[in-house]
């Protein structure tokens, strides 16, 4: 049940920050990454989104995208492809959502980057067999009805030898069924690892922030559920992340 709500006000958060969002300020919906509050170089128009870059950074580094093909899948509002595209200099860069919102205000907000924005369902992706060189998928997939289908997608889209770049939260047993599907399809493992510890770093040093947010974005009687949402320090989400429950 609680499940279901927080997908009923994810869709919600969408519509809504599509209103009030005139500034295009939410562009990321991740949770950050943080290790020692080591600080990568960035641009000073970046600087506000920090910790949901670095986790960008984080990921993107696990493989070479320079010249390569590289596909989204969850994109959102479009602000880690595009970090990718002007930092890695991939040979050219598409990203997918669900949600129709979120592709539109991609296409309008990146529109002078070399970026292409579809709406397109993460379990169907439509496109060619071997056509893309990395997949990118960044806190998105725990929101999949089918996992599975969707590895079996990104293995079917990937050239040989491409690189599926993945970062997500769950419990034991949802790690377990992933690992169980990444085995099956013969996914060469090149790096893994936990980085619970960086994320809850990450989320204490943009709590500030994040609360700032929501009470200039959300009314009064949606901020308590828009700052668990968030996974603002004390939340109960950010409790569940931080004793590793998810």
């Amino acid at each position: 049940m609680k499940e279901k709500l927080r997908n009923v006000f994810f869709k919600f958060w969408y519509w809504y920050v599509n209103i009030v969002d005139k500034n295009a300020e939410v562009i990321f919906m991740n949770y950050g990454y943080s290790k020692d509050n080591q600080k990568i170089e960035l641009d000073e128009n970046d600087e506000k989104n920090r910790y949901s870059i670095q986790l960008y950074h984080l990921v993107a580094t696990g493989a070479e995208i320079k010249g390569e093909d590289i596909l989204e899948v969850g994109c959102g509002r479009g602000g880690g492809l595009s970090y990718i595209n002007r930092t890695f200099a991939p040979n050219s860069a598409i990203g997918i959502d669900l949600n129709k919102k979120a592709i539109k205000f991609c296409n309008k907000k990146y529109s002078s980057e070399k970026i292409k924005f579809f709406q397109a369902d993460a379990q169907k992706l439509n496109f060619e067999d071997n056509a893309f060189d990395v997949v990118i998928n960044i806190e998105s997939s725990h929101s999949y009805s089918q996992v599975d289908v969707f590895l079996n997608e990104v293995y079917r889209v990937l050239k040989p030898g491409g690189v599926i770049l993945f970062a997500d939260f769950g419990n034991q047993e949802d790690l377990k069924k992933l690992n169980a599907h990444l085995k099956n399809l013969d996914f060469k493992r090149l790096k893994n690892g936990i980085i619970t510890e960086n994320v809850v770093e990450a989320l204490k040093l943009s709590t500030p922030n994040r609360e700032e947010l929501v009470r200039r974005l959300l009314p009064k009687f949606l901020q308590n559920l828009g700052r668990n949402f968030a996974a603002i320090e004390g939340t109960t989400t950010f409790n569940k992340i931080f004793d590793k429950r998810i």
